[in-house]
């Protein structure tokens, strides 16, 4: 369900990530080629960038697909961006549709989106609310898991835990209330990219010029690396750590940070060491 991608590094177009590649992120809405469950997402799509020298995140959604908008078709041509996170949706059953539902979620600079879904929703989703304030409640987006769940990822970061730590730790407190489901996870504030692989696919590419993390290549050119099922990944331009879940600490570290969990470093040409 959904496929999404971020992308850090120099300056480029929302067509050049979004939609240009041959298998761009606008393809896999309707012809994915990696997506284990679902065929089309085509209930909405969502891209939130971010422009030079304002930490606060910009932000395009609609309740359509988006190979039907030729609004933002334009708008991607001349837009630029050195971070950007793009979604498109396939929504869980009985889930709110419609713009609100789309990810990504955005609040302060953080930019957020779910590759999944929390099994037996709603209930399941009333149980994960009961862990936070009722004004996180009340602030939700819309009635979807998506949403709770970022009510509780942002939770977790405005407490001053770390991209990844705050995605590691939701998924933890969702194992914790014995809740199951899928949960790749994307996150963002502009410098740094944090992502779980938790049932879904999930690969990156690191060079020179920038990083992607994404549900799926967006091409058949070398340097994408698959991330393994049950990890986290901690993103920047020149460096790629991937760590088993469990393993991240309170704060973001450049490597082995937490309980001792191998490490994977990506270098600037895309190359991989073990430690």
């Amino acid at each position: 369900m959904c496929r999404h991608l971020a992308y850090l590094g120099e300056a480029a177009t929302l067509r050049s990530v979004l939609i240009d590649p041959p298998h761009s992120l606008q393809a896999q809405a309707w012809a994915p080629r990696r997506q284990r469950h679902g065929v089309v997402n085509a209930d909405g799509f969502g891209v939130g960038w971010y422009a030079d020298s304002d930490p606060v995140p910009a932000r395009y959604r609609r309740a359509r697909p988006i190979w039907s908008d030729p609004s933002f078709a334009d708008l991607a041509r001349v837009t630029r961006s050195r971070a950007v996170l793009g979604a498109v949706r396939s929504a869980t059953e009985d889930t709110e549709a419609g713009e609100a539902a789309a990810a990504p979620y955005t609040a302060d600079r953080w930019l957020f989106s779910h590759n999944g879904a929390l099994s037996g929703w709603p209930a399941a989703g009333a149980e994960l609310a009961a862990g936070l304030p009722p004004g996180d409640v009340l602030a939700l987006e819309a009635r979807c898991d998506s949403a709770v769940i970022w009510a509780v990822v942002l939770r977790r970061l405005r407490s001053g835990s770390g991209l990844a730590a705050a995605l590691d730790g939701t998924i933890r407190e969702i194992a914790g209330r014995q809740l199951g489901g899928r949960f790749n996870f994307l996150l963002t504030d502009g410098e740094t990219i944090a992502a779980t692989a938790v049932g879904d696919t999930l690969c990156y590419r690191s060079g020179p010029a920038g990083v992607v993390v994404a549900s799926e290549p967006g091409d058949d050119e070398p340097g994408w690396v698959d991330v393994p099922d049950q990890s986290v990944v901690a993103a920047r331009v020149g460096s790629v750590i991937v760590r088993p879940i469990g393993s991240v600490a309170g704060a973001d570290a450049p490597a082995d940070a937490g309980a001792g969990g191998r490490a994977a470093v990506a270098s600037r040409n895309g190359r991989t060491a073990r430690r």
